[in-house]
């Protein structure tokens, strides 16, 4: 949590969290697991919410409340933890902001680009640090994966298909644009990492299955053109039953030396050797099988063979 870096205090950074319930309760964890870190308040406008979240990870002397900036003035709370959903991103941060508190604040930064640049303009103003967790940035598969994109010499395009079919309930499936701005927000953040480009223009189109369950489009293709030359190919649905992909999708790296491509995986493939990332590297020349290799957050790359790794961690 670079946030936490830029406040300096005598003893644990004090901070308040925005919303208790779903991923606030994930975070209360990730909190109580940093020794540099107090919960000192959990605001939420559901207070029987908030009060549940005490009981069940057993809180003391943290303070409830409906408002960020009164639990916070009353806790002195350091910064803020906003984990609210996406339509309340905006109002909770510039609250925080403008009562001295730097934000820590969930993906997506905002639902519109309007509200995006508001934010940007209010942590100038206030002068305050607003940084959005896009957690996913740092997987160590995505780094490993990085480290070999950058041995293919010029890219020429990047893919990753992600097709996942989960039934949340609740805000998301009302959501406008839910894949885009909920989820596929995650990967457009990950091929910033993986070029170091950044995108200049996008192709896009999002639809809605005629059997999917939300309110809002559930699937889109996007291309971007990104600051180097290379495309940017996305598809995704969040409403395909049957073989599904990782959280992460599948990706293919196509550069002028070897094509490298494969899924990103969360599941291990043994307990003792955890690979995220399994590839088929293809040579250029004609008839060459390639092979198969496999990264091991561990140990790096590895030999494959018939899909499982041949080294042990």
């Amino acid at each position: 949590m670079i946030i936490f870096k830029t406040v300096e205090t005598a003893g644990p950074l004090r901070v308040a969290q925005v919303g208790a319930g779903g991923m606030g309760k994930a975070w209360i964890k990730t909190l109580q697991a940093n020794d540099d870190v107090e919960l000192v308040g959990l605001v939420d406008l559901n207070l029987g919410a908030a009060q549940t979240a005490v009981e069940e990870f057993g809180l003391r002397d943290v303070a409830l409340g409906t408002s960020v900036s009164e639990v916070a003035a009353a806790t002195g709370a350091h910064a803020v933890v906003n984990v609210t959903v996406p339509a309340a991103h905006h109002p909770v941060n510039v609250e925080a902001m403008f009562a001295g508190l730097p934000v820590l604040c969930e993906k997506p930064v905002a639902p519109t680009v309007a509200e995006g640049m508001s934010l940007a303009a209010a942590a100038e103003v206030s002068g305050q640090l607003l940084m959005i967790s896009q957690s996913r940035r740092y997987f160590q598969g995505l780094t490993q994966l990085k480290a070999l994109t950058a041995q293919l010499g010029d890219i020429g395009v990047v893919t990753t298909e992600f097709f996942k079919a989960p039934h949340f309930g609740g805000f998301r499936e009302g959501m406008a644009h839910v894949l885009l701005v909920d989820m596929a927000i995650h990967q457009f953040d990950a091929v910033r990492f993986l070029l170091a480009q950044d995108p200049v223009s996008v192709y896009c189109e999002e639809f809605n299955p005629s059997w999917s369950w939300y309110d809002g489009a559930a699937a889109a293709t996007a291309v971007f053109q990104m600051t180097g030359g290379t495309r940017y190919v996305y598809t995704g649905s969040w409403c395909a039953d049957g073989l599904e992909t990782s959280w992460n999708g599948s990706w293919r790296v196509n550069g002028a030396g070897v094509r490298l491509s494969g899924m990103v995986r969360e599941r291990l493939l043994r307990s003792w050797c955890p690979v995220p990332l399994r590839f088929h590297l293809g040579r250029t020349r004609r008839r060459s099988p390639g092979r198969w290799l496999s990264l091991c957050q561990r140990c790096g790359p590895v030999r494959c063979r018939r899909g499982r790794c041949t080294r042990t961690c």
